[in-house]
Order: C-alpha cells, then structure tokens, then sequence
C-alpha cells in the first residue's frame, strides 16, 4: 500500500482531520483534536506511525523488518511501519483503524457524543 492510499484511508475515518502541525514533512490525523496517525512525505519509502497496544507493539517489530518503534514517540504506545510492501495491505488497514479506535476510546464522554453526532 503506498503512501496516498493509506492517507486516503485515515482520512475516510469519521471526524478525521488532517494538518501539518510540525511542518511539511509530517502529514498528521487527528480525531477530536487527537492524534491517530502521522504519515512522513518526503521519505524512500514513506513511513505511517500509528498508535497500538504495548503487547501488539513488541509481536509486530518482531514480526516485520518494516515495523519499528514509533519513530520521534512514545516507543511503547506508537509503531512506525515503512511502506516496503512487507506489510499486507489488510494489516495495514486494521493497524490503522486499531489506532484510530484507541484514539476513540479515550475521548472523554462529550467529545464522543460529539463525534457521533458529526
């Protein structure tokens, strides 16, 4: 999956929002004003660093030589994986909506109301 779809995808999530937050290089998604996703754009190959759980975290950087962990994050609770190909595209996709539901579930009560009104 190359870096267009994968921004395509995150921003079909619903209340995503995208920006540039630490400049040009670093796509950003955010849902409520948190961050789910960063997608780099100038780098061979592109990078996405998504949110996970810790013990999902340690399988998946032993698993694959293109997940590491969260580059520039918290290396417990982020895995940046590059856009080699090694990755199937439908593990990429739950990664990335994994990310976005444990985004989600830690809104607080009126910004979930919020974004299922939106």
């Amino acid at each position: 999956m190359g870096k267009v779809v994968i921004e395509r995808y995150l921003s079909t999530l619903k209340g995503a929002e995208e920006s540039y937050p630490f400049g040009p290089e670093a796509l950003v998604f955010k849902v409520m004003g948190k961050m789910f996703a960063l997608v780099s754009q100038h780098d061979t190959p592109a990078r996405v660093t998504l949110k996970c759980l810790p013990e999902n975290g340690e399988i998946l950087t032993g698993q694959f030589e293109s997940i590491s962990p969260g580059y520039y994050m918290n290396k417990r609770h982020w895995i940046t994986i590059s856009l080699t190909g090694e990755v199937p595209d439908d593990l990429l996709t739950d990664l990335a909506l994994g990310s976005y539901n444990l985004v989600v579930s830690k809104l607080t009560k009126a910004d979930k109301k919020q974004l299922n009104e939106s």
